[in-house]
């Protein structure tokens, strides 16, 4: 697509460089703080003090390859690949499964060694594969995405399907993020509201109960409403991110000259990193994260509002919850607002998969701006859609960006 420029000359569409520029700094922080908080237990496992940070660097550059190659490609030329690309995600996650194939870490079975480039996580692959792939099946179902039983039964068999392998892996906060992607999409593609708010009310049951049920959850939610009742077992991770964050103060202690880091706090690199964050630069500098991605959460949401088709609605919405949802997951989990879930803070957390994943779904956005926006200032016109297409239609169902399906419209039989 094009728009014209104040001469009148017919110009391509750019993409959203304020996404981007959010994006690169949100990684840059995220390199200097992986280095930072890395620094004492990499020395101590590999006797190497950089051995994270090389390897966070590694991936860095495959990500921002995937970033730029995907900008460039139409994003509408990834609908005859979503299906296999699910498949191929849904495998791996199942050949995680297997004995001798998988690594098991704590308890848990998610990951494939990589070799000299740590391990691989499926699951990060999953996210991205999934999330095209509903986006895809959305805009083939058309109309019928708000029908019951044609669009939310087979819609919910999906995520059900996609919810069990990540409970087998013991991946509950991946499963959280996974439900954010499928209901937002669904929703942002033209699911009625009755039906969303029917199925985020069982997913918040089941969830619930699989914490219930499962010993190490279950203390976990226990020492969530009192960690310092028992501050050197079930609620010691929780207690010495508190102490990260409060010994920050408002301008933090200095990148480099946490205490945290040295052994304290468990996963200091990885899962609680903005706890390091907290106590390195304070309330100034999480106050800065959080406004990174709330800003990336906007204009992400952007880009889905002026994209042309309900691919690339319900595409960009899903990317972005899984962005800014899982980066807002972490920090109530760190900050001790919700129970610990085991979600990375994106761009910031040590993980090559997650950040070469999650920068991949970057490039996808800047696509969606690039090749999906009409260039106009009113993003309800659509160019190449009929006249009561669903984004035009907020007359007749103000819950849903795409309200296909809605009261008065037809489905054929």
């Amino acid at each position: 697509m094009s728009s014209r420029g104040p001469l009148g000359i017919t110009r391509p569409n750019q993409p959203d460089r304020y996404l981007l520029f959010v994006t690169v700094l949100l990684c840059g922080a995220g390199l200097v703080m992986v280095t930072s908080a890395s620094v004492a237990f990499a020395y101590t496992q590999h006797q190497s003090a950089f051995y994270y940070a090389e390897r966070q660097t590694v991936w860095m550059v495959i990500g921002f390859a995937a970033l730029f190659l995907l900008s460039r490609i139409d994003y509408r030329r990834l609908r005859p690949l979503a299906p296999a690309g699910a498949v191929v995600a849904g495998l791996l996650m199942i050949l995680v499964l297997v004995p001798h194939l998988g690594v098991t870490v704590n308890g848990a079975r998610r990951w494939f060694d990589a070799g000299p480039f740590g391990t691989f996580e499926p699951s990060e692959l999953g996210k991205l594969a999934f999330a095209v792939f509903i986006a895809y099946w959305i805009d083939r179902r058309g109309p019928l995405v708000g029908d019951f039983q044609r669009g939310f039964l087979p819609f919910a068999a999906m995520l059900a399907g996609v919810l069990v392998l990540l409970m087998l892996q013991k991946d509950l906060g991946t499963a959280i993020v996974m439900g954010g992607i499928f209901v937002s999409a669904y929703w942002a593609g033209g699911g009625r509201i009755r039906h969303v708010v029917l199925l985020v009310a069982v997913l918040a049951l089941a969830f619930v109960a699989v914490t219930i049920v499962e010993p190490y959850r279950f203390a976990r939610l226990v020492s969530w409403q009192n960690p310092l009742a028992d501050p050197l077992g079930a609620g010691f991770q929780s207690t010495q991110s508190i102490y990260g964050l409060a010994s920050g103060g408002m301008f933090g202690v200095g990148i480099g000259h946490s205490v945290e880091k040295y052994g304290w706090l468990p996963e200091a690199h990885t899962d609680f990193i903005f706890a390091i964050i907290g106590e390195e630069t304070g309330l100034v500098g999480t106050t800065l994260v959080l406004v990174g991605f709330l800003f990336f959460g906007w204009r992400g949401y952007r880009v889905a509002m002026r994209a042309q088709d309900t691919f690339g609605v319900a595409l960009a919405t899903g990317l972005t919850t899984w962005i800014a949802f899982e980066a807002l997951l972490n920090m109530a989990t760190v900050t001790n607002t919700i129970p610990i879930t085991g979600v990375p803070l994106p761009f910031f957390s040590y993980g090559g998969t997650a950040l070469a994943c999650t920068l991949a779904a970057v490039g996808l956005l800047l696509s969606i701006a690039r090749h999906g926006s009409n260039g106009s200032k009113n993003p309800k016109r659509r160019t190449d859609r009929k006249p009561d297409a669903p984004f035009d239609s907020w007359r007749r169902n103000r819950w849903s960006p795409v309200p296909g399906a809605r009261r008065g419209a037809s489905i054929p039989r």
